[in-house]
């Protein structure tokens, strides 16, 4: 738990579902349920990794949930459905994180600190909240495989989005170009349009009105207006509309030209002078204001600070004269290309002034804290050189960083791009094929924004982030696009060839002791040394030209026989202390079975220290040898000889494998053979490759930069930079969390799970998803990334059906805030409810449709109460009364035949109905994905059984005559209900599921019950409207003995109700077959003797109140039991458990229990009455 998170006393529904969470951990339910037979095949889910730099909150649940209930409720439909967990591991959000922990504000602090700290920092701080994870999602009640998880920071990821990159690259899709876009400044990079799009709010700003001389024209000006100041000294060129009118205007000895339409931004009086149109103000040259370049030497320098023709020029604001930075804005830039004008750009990529613009250098242009500043300075230099007309407050909506909320700048910058414009037709056929829930998110939200889809920015000049694979030649300028580690490769030569030998047998190896000191006197034996003899002759072929060795006794020695076999000098023998046998000194000596006993596990040899060291470290120093002497040596063929473990271990590094992938790479019978045996020999391959310090091959910066080519011009070759942007990776993840097409190319097991591809004989495996949830934020997030990368590579939208859900928000409608606590606590609320009750409550919510909600405890605690509370008080009432002797309706004894249901009740026949009904319309709504629309069904239900099948049908049960149909149609009807319920409240359903009887280890291992099986019912449709009719009726009677103060325990002796004669607007009425029971119903339910049919009430029914002395006698004789009965619950006695009574003489002088008795005694199960005998009290039980 959360130290913020307050405790709270864990209620019974709370215990329970851990216990459940712990049977299914222990039985592997979940696997079991990924496992069982699929008949319909496969059913695709791809889940959209979160971040874990935090915990998990409500809208993560909400999310979860989802995720959770489609792929159970698919599984019970006959699917297979694979759940993988994930993690997204890159961008800013991480990097942002890191930077605060480490109190760095910027890019060039990040540079300073150290890049491969500041990622070694960003790794650590990825998984930090994992374990939490782990803990809370499964207790969420989510089935999900948790272990065997992917990280898009994985090497094999990483991988995958090479190939992805390469591949849209050699379609022509990836482009590097210099465009306009949104940079920020805290963050020293540019964002997509669709992160650009998550942060607008609304913000306070200056716009400035501004005098431009003409040049020749004293004291003649053309006025111009900006919303950025700070863009100012980057001007070039004004631009007008060619068809616009304008005016020339005198104003005091001052003449001014703007748009005829805009004349009302003037404030004093004016004199029109002239009138023309923008072509006439085309070529006229003016005065630059800000002149920190008009002394350099500019490229289209000649072209600048004239007045150009620009469509974009729009009537609607300003003066209709736009002032032209082409550093600084999308239409600029391109009326820049157009036009050939100079390119200022003034302010760097760290969102300061410049150095040349002396009069603000290094000040922020728009600073977070007060985005106004530089405007001001701006503003205030223009006043002073007489260039400020007019200034004026505004409110606008200004682009923010989406996670650090910095303002952004429009800046033209270079990047890499995926051409999306060139798929968006493509893009807007697919998306109209995929089923959005709602769906007008996809019509519309997303629709609207694939038609308006640019060119997708999937560069980033950051740190922490898959690499971009681009390498470019400093000399002529080639690029190189790397798809994959093995591509790597091929550009590096070896430069060493390398063998390993274990030292011959040795003394410790027959005496199976462990030898861990260099001093140990363990000599070679004669068949060790015979067997670096057969070595030696091996090696002779391979041409040897240097020997490292071991310090150990039987090694060196190993090496002298080698040395002298090659005749090699002295001086080609080299030892070196890092190729020594582990040091684990507490088993020195000792035999080598207890050093392996001392390990449960390989795994655990690389953590677990015995005296001395473990196999990371071993495999730190091995790979740090290695690497040292590769770097000294060339065209070498070397011989390292050493111990079984180091040699191992050397190869891994040799390889760069990762911890997991090493311990793939022993032989699979560990510990019973070694991987080398003495005096063996092999060889291996090494080309070093990016790797971090524990020598696992490793894609990040900086590592990866240290990779250099050699370019045909006999230059270098570099690597670009940039990262991805990680939305890019994200949406990779449907190929790239199964590393394709590596792994499949290669045959390995994950070719079971993707293969886009079908083949002649063959479906395609893997894609496109049938099913994916995520919130609205996502349209232009994941969803989108996700379909622009999936039909680019495979041609078509990488999703079927898409659940959108909305904002979880705080019960006053603000965004939750642990500072404002204006929300419950989330694993306090699951103690306090279980989770089942927030996951209903969630569901049935308007957020899974996208739209946004309120989060209210109330709310949880109604479902809590009216929904599973009601089914507990249910399966408690049915199990007091089952008989677990009684054989079930589905296992009956030997020799006997199965319960048939008879449906001679009208109650069982109409629950049997609604649960038909039931089912029908929650698999409607999950077939929908309308999750919403499958709760609301079973509360219904849940109502219905509790209010009025349990209701009325008490005293069957409790009958021994009817009991036992009566429970075979309760157990059934729970048992099925458990399984409808089940994908929704997981929890709650197995316990459910369990205390009925349920023939399968969990209900999560059955199959979903079908619309209309072989269950035995009356006209469906007719029972349940004749049910409705008289429950209508019941509530009228009850309606009219409540306006008569009349309590329902009272006995009446007449209801009159006409169905021939109803309200206006409403059909007549005609009860069936079943009209008997029905009434009777009624009668009981009202509590009435007799019910009489009448064409001419002026009320649809009418109560007999005439209270006759023998009505009231009943009545009070059902006051009496009553209280009797609530003793007996008081008292916690069984049905059928005696006890005595004992009245008062008040009570004992009405003579009522004198004269019933036998009655008493009976129906409350009473050994004894004793009348009169209280002092206190008017009943008791004993």
């Amino acid at each position: 738990m959360n130290m913020d998170e307050e405790k709270t006393e864990k209620s019974r529904n709370a215990e329970r579902e851990e216990e459940i969470l712990k049977f299914w951990r222990d039985n592997k339910i979940f696997e079991k349920s990924v496992a069982k037979l699929a008949p319909r095949g496969e059913f695709i889910f791809y889940d959209g990794p979160p971040f874990a730099s935090g915990t998990p909150h409500y809208g993560h649940l909400l999310a979860s949930t989802i995720k959770d209930t489609v792929p159970r409720f698919w599984t019970m439909r006959g699917f297979r459905v694979a759940r993988r967990w994930g993690w997204d591991c890159h961008g800013l959000p991480v990097e942002n994180l890191v930077e605060k922990e480490l109190g760095l504000k910027s890019k060039k602090d990040i540079e300073n600190y150290g890049v491969e700290k500041f990622n070694a920092v960003a790794r650590q701080s990825v998984l930090r909240y994992a374990d939490i994870w782990r803990e809370q999602i499964p207790r969420f009640g989510r089935f999900v495989d948790m272990d065997n998880d992917y990280q898009t920071m994985g090497t094999d990821y990483t991988e995958s989005v090479w190939w992805a990159f390469k591949k849209l690259h050699d379609k022509d899709l990836i482009y590097e170009g210099f465009k306009t876009m949104h940079l920020c400044p805290r963050c020293g990079t540019t964002l997509s349009n669709f992160e650009v799009a998550q942060g607008y709010r609304d913000i306070n700003d200056i716009a400035v009105y501004v005098k431009f001389e003409l040049s020749g024209q004293a004291k003649t000006y053309v006025l111009t207006w900006t919303t950025t100041p700070w863009t100012l000294p980057g001007n070039v060129a004004l631009a007008v509309g060619k068809n616009i009118d304008y005016v020339k205007v005198q104003i005091g000895e001052e003449k001014l030209i703007l748009a005829k339409t805009r004349l009302a931004v003037l404030k004093q009086e004016y004199k029109i002078l002239e009138e023309f149109k923008g072509t006439d103000l085309v070529g006229k040259s003016y005065e630059p204001i800000f002149d920190y370049y008009k002394g350099q030497t500019l490229k289209n320098k000649e072209n600048g600070w004239k007045i150009y023709a620009a469509d974009f020029v729009t009537t609607e604001d300003g003066t209709e004269i736009v002032h032209i930075a082409p550093a600084f804005g999308e239409d600029d830039l391109r009326l820049g290309e157009k036009e050939q004008l100079p390119f200022i750009q003034h302010v760097g990529a760290d969102g300061k002034f410049k150095k040349e613009i002396t009069d603000f250098a290094e000040q922020d242009v728009k600073p977070k804290d007060d985005p106004t500043r530089a405007d001001v300075a701006i503003l205030k230099f223009l006043a002073a050189k007489g260039s400020l007309f007019d200034k004026e407050k505004i409110t606008h909506s200004y682009p923010h960083c989406w996670r650090c909320e910095s303002p952004l700048l429009n800046y033209a910058a270079s990047s890499w791009f995926v051409k999306v414009t060139a798929l968006k037709n493509k893009l807007m056929a697919e998306n109209k094929k995929i089923h959005w829930v709602p769906e007008a998110i996809g019509k519309y939200r997303f629709g609207n924004w694939l038609a308006e889809a640019r060119d997708w920015a999937i560069s980033r000049s950051r740190f922490w982030g898959a690499p971009l694979p681009v390498w470019r030649c400093e000399k002529c300028g080639k690029l190189e696009i790397i798809g994959s580690v093995e591509n790597i490769k091929k550009h590096l030569k070896p430069r060493n060839r390398y063998f390993v030998m274990r030292h011959g047998q040795s003394e410790n190896n027959v005496a199976e002791i462990l030898s861990t000191k260099p001093e140990n006197p363990h000599h070679l034996t004669e068949k060790g040394k015979e067997q670096v003899r057969a070595a030696a002759k091996i090696l002779k072929k391979e041409k040897i030209d240097l020997i490292y060795v071991s310090p150990f006794i039987r090694t060196r020695e190993s090496a002298e026989i080698i040395r002298e076999a090659l005749g090699f000098k002295k001086e080609q023998v080299t030892v070196d202390t890092r190729l020594s046998e582990i040091s684990a000194h507490d088993f020195n000596g000792k035999s080598v079975s207890e050093f392996q006993t001392a390990f449960s596990s390989l795994a655990e040899r690389f953590s677990k220290r015995v005296g001395g060291e473990n196999y990371s470290e071993i495999k730190n120093r091995v790979g740090g040898f290695l690497n040292e002497i590769d770097a000294k040596n060339s065209s070498k063929n070397i011989l390292i000889v050493s111990h079984e473990a180091p040699i191992w271990l050397l190869t891994c590094a040799a390889a760069n494998l990762s911890e997991k992938m090493s311990i793939k790479s022993y032989p699979n019978d560990f510990p019973k053979n070694d991987f080398i045996n003495n005096a063996e020999v092999k060889s291996f391959d090494f080309v070093p490759l990016p790797h971090n310090e524990n020598y696992e091959l490793d894609l990040h910066r900086p590592f990866i930069d240290e990779i250099a080519f050699d370019c045909s011009c006999s230059g270098k070759m570099k690597r670009i930079p940039e990262v991805f942007d990680c939305w890019f990776e994200s949406g990779s993840m449907p190929f790239a969390e199964w590393h394709y097409p590596f792994d499949f190319a290669q045959g390995k097991p994950s070719k079971n799970f993707f293969n886009p591809k079908p083949g002649l004989l063959r479906k395609s495996k893997g894609y496109p998803a049938d099913f994916i949830a995520e919130g609205l934020d996502q349209t232009r997030g994941w969803f989108y990334s996700m379909l622009v990368l999936g039909v680019a590579l495979f041609g078509k939208a990488p999703y079927k059906n898409v659940v959108v859900n909305g904002l979880v928000l705080a019960e006053d409608g603000k965004k939750m805030s642990k500072s404002l606590k204006n929300y419950p606590a989330l694993l306090p609320t699951i103690e306090k409810y279980g989770a089942d009750a927030i996951r209903f409550y969630l569901l049935s919510s308007p957020a899974v449709h996208a739209d946004d909600f309120c989060f209210s405890e109330k709310g949880v605690d109604e479902v809590a109460k009216k929904v599973l509370g009601r089914l507990d008080n249910v399966l408690a009432f049915y199990l007091l009364y089952a008989d677990k002797k009684q054989f079930s309706i589905f296992n009956p004894p030997a020799g006997r035949a199965g319960f048939q249901f008879s449906n001679k009740n009208v109650l069982d026949g109409w629950i049997l109905t609604r649960l038909n009904q039931l089912i029908s319309e929650v698999t409607t709504a999950m077939e929908n994905y309308e999750l919403n629309k499958a709760t609301r069904p079973i509360a219904d239900f849940i109502d219905d059984l509790s209010t009025w099948y349990l209701r009325r049908s008490r005293e069957r049960i409790k009958q021994p005559t009817t009991k036992a149909e009566a429970l075979a149609t309760l157990s059934f009807v729970l048992l099925e209900l458990a399984k409808v319920m089940a994908p929704l409240t997981p929890f709650f359903a197995e316990y459910l599921y369990n205390q009925v009887g349920g023939k399968k280890e969990s209900v999560h291992l059955e199959e979903w019950p079908a619309k209309d099986t072989q269950r035995p019912t009356t006209n469906d449709q007719q029972l349940l409207e004749e049910m409705k009719e008289t429950r209508r009726i019941v509530s009228l009677a009850l309606e009219a003995r409540a306006k008569a103060n009349i309590k329902v325990r009272q006995p009446l002796a007449l209801l009159k109700f006409s169905i021939f004669n109803p309200p206006a607007g409403r059909a007549g009425f005609q009860f069936s077959k079943n009209k008997d029971q029905l009434l009777q119903l009624v009668k009981e339910e009202i509590n009435i003797k007799e019910i009489v049919f009448s064409k001419d009430l002026k009320e649809e029914v009418e109560l007999d109140t005439n209270i006759t002395p023998i009505l009231k006698k009943e009545g009070d004789y059902r006051e009496v039991l009553r209280r009797i009965q609530e003793l007996r619950k008081e008292k916690g006695l069984q049905p059928g458990q005696l006890a005595v009574l004992a009245t008062s003489s008040q009570i004992a002088a009405t003579g009522l229990l004198q004269e019933f008795e036998n009655d008493f005694k009976r129906v409350a199960s009473l050994e004894k009455i004793n009348h009169g005998v209280l002092s206190v009290g008017d009943f008791e039980l004993r």
